[in-house]
């Protein structure tokens, strides 16, 4: 019998019909014993919506699947927490879909995540984080290196650890190349980092927003020293996009918003947490709802009645289904319900 901490692979996705297939089949491929992959399908529009969604219902039998389709899109911060909130106990990483996992990745980052009787060297400055010298630590996420591959057919392995803190001592940065920083939604998250600081930014510069939060929160971060997954950047990717690129007026205002965030726990030393907060009638289709689970990461009362309600109508529905793990629909919401509060309706599921 296995001992390995049980994990999430959270797949979001818009619009990208040909990608989510392979990804899936490659989360699918992990040699980690108990490996659910969550891919969710962020409203994508247009033909693509339903080529999206009918290639990742291709995956709809697999009992080690969950698929879940968003009513309309909520961005990749938005969709990543759906994935936190119904991923139960399981330590959980995103992987995008234009990712490659090495086949041992959840492994092994998994089994550093579990590793204790880790102490606080007495040559290191832990009163700055709230922490004390031989104090036991407990890791929150494990990262890796990563090969990027780029539109020109170039390849580079991606080491620059230090790139961790650009936001925080941009003094200590070399010149970096495009890309050039650890890849952090790849990291593997312990269930209690999102009990104590609640779900990703509604940005498009979540990760780094994350990352920041993490570093500021005082968690204790490891990075395996390998490449453990190969990212495949095209001409479809966020970060080449011109609504969202690197030089884009959104994610320029959105890296400024993170910045005014650092200089706020520079001058207070305190991070608030970010409960998880979902519109109401935000999820449309569930695949296997009996792998999900509400998880304890921070969120808002309303949003954990709404999702408990629906988990739990899904799961009364599935034995009528001659193919339960196929999915149903959820009904279209009554007029009158708010993210305010539960309705009624919730309260009596509930």
């Amino acid at each position: 019998m296995s001992h390995d901490t049980p994990v999430a692979i959270a797949i979001p996705v818009l619009d990208r019909p040909a990608q989510i297939g392979p990804a899936i089949e490659a989360a699918l491929a992990q040699s980690h014993p108990d490996c659910l992959v969550i891919a969710i399908d962020d409203g994508s529009k247009g033909g693509a919506a339903g080529a999206t969604w009918a290639a990742m219902r291709r995956f709809a039998p697999h009992p080690r699947v969950a698929l879940i389709r968003l009513a309309r899109n909520l961005g990749t911060g938005r969709a990543k927490n759906v994935a936190i909130a119904l991923a139960g106990r399981r330590a959980i990483s995103f992987h995008d879909s234009d990712d490659r996992p090495h086949t041992d990745k959840l492994l092994r980052q998994s089994r550093v995540l579990a590793l204790r009787g880790l102490r606080g060297d007495a040559g290191l400055n832990w009163g700055v984080i709230g922490r004390a010298a031989g104090a036991e630590l407990q890791i929150g996420a494990v990262f890796c290196h990563h090969d990027l591959i780029l539109p020109d057919g170039s390849r580079r392995t991606i080491r620059r650890e230090i790139s961790m803190v650009d936001d925080l001592f941009p003094n200590a940065q070399p010149e970096p190349a495009a890309g050039d920083w650890l890849h952090i939604n790849s990291g593997l998250f312990a269930p209690a980092v999102f009990r104590e600081l609640g779900g990703y930014a509604d940005s498009v510069e979540e990760d780094r927003d994350l990352r920041n939060r993490l570093l500021m929160s005082g968690q204790i971060l490891r990075v395996i020293e390998e490449p453990l997954l190969t990212k495949i950047e095209t001409a479809g990717s966020l970060t080449l996009s011109p609504e969202t690129g690197y030089d884009s007026p959104r994610r320029r205002a959105d890296r400024h918003a993170i910045w005014r965030a650092v200089e706020d726990w520079f001058a207070t030393r305190r991070i608030a947490p970010r409960p998880i907060d979902l519109p109401h009638d935000c999820l449309a289709e569930i695949t296997n709802p009996a792998a999900l689970a509400l998880s304890e990461a921070a969120m808002t009362a309303p949003c954990r009645a709404m999702l408990a309600a629906m988990l739990s109508a899904m799961l009364a529905e599935a034995p009528a289904s001659p193919r339960p793990a196929a999915g149903s629909s959820f009904p279209p919401p009554r007029s009158g319900r708010s993210a305010a509060g539960p309705t009624a309706e919730i309260e009596a599921a509930l």
